[in-house]
């Protein structure tokens, strides 16, 4: 079934089926099916077209989806113009909420970068490069 744009697979149980909306997770669940009257444990084939209609119009309550990703990424924008410690470490790709960097966080800084200590062969790469340098500029 598809509901504002979003796919729910028609077997799962409402409770599930309603946290495929970007923004609604298991708490808003509950708001949005008290909202409705809507029985958690049916299915979402067996939701009525009236119920779907009042699913519909209590989304509209929400900001979810596109409103919600638009929402967040002016903020995070925001804190970027004003050069505020949070949005600094958002320019630089570090953790903002305070993890330590020492060991961890991995996934913000990306791929490990060697400093200072280079490899045997490294080196033997930049002697050569080097070694090349100096004859062209002798010549």
């Amino acid at each position: 079934m598809r509901i504002s744009g979003v796919e729910i697979p028609d077997n799962e149980r409402a409770e599930i089926g309603l946290t495929r909306f970007y923004g609604i997770g298991p708490v808003n669940v509950i708001k949005l099916a008290k909202m409705c009257k809507i029985d958690l444990n049916t299915r979402i084939k067996d939701l009525t077209r009236d119920d779907i209609s009042n699913l519909m119009k209590a989304l509209e309550s929400f900001t979810v989806e596109g409103d919600l990703k638009k929402e967040i990424r002016e903020n995070i924008d925001r804190l970027k113009a004003i050069k505020c410690y949070r949005g600094i470490r958002h320019i630089v790709g570090l953790p903002v909420r305070g993890q330590r960097t020492k060991s961890n966080s991995r996934t913000r800084k990306g791929k490990k970068k060697t400093v200072g200590s280079l490899t045997k062969e490294a080196w033997a790469k930049m002697e050569t490069q080097q070694k090349a340098a100096s004859i062209s500029t002798n010549k």
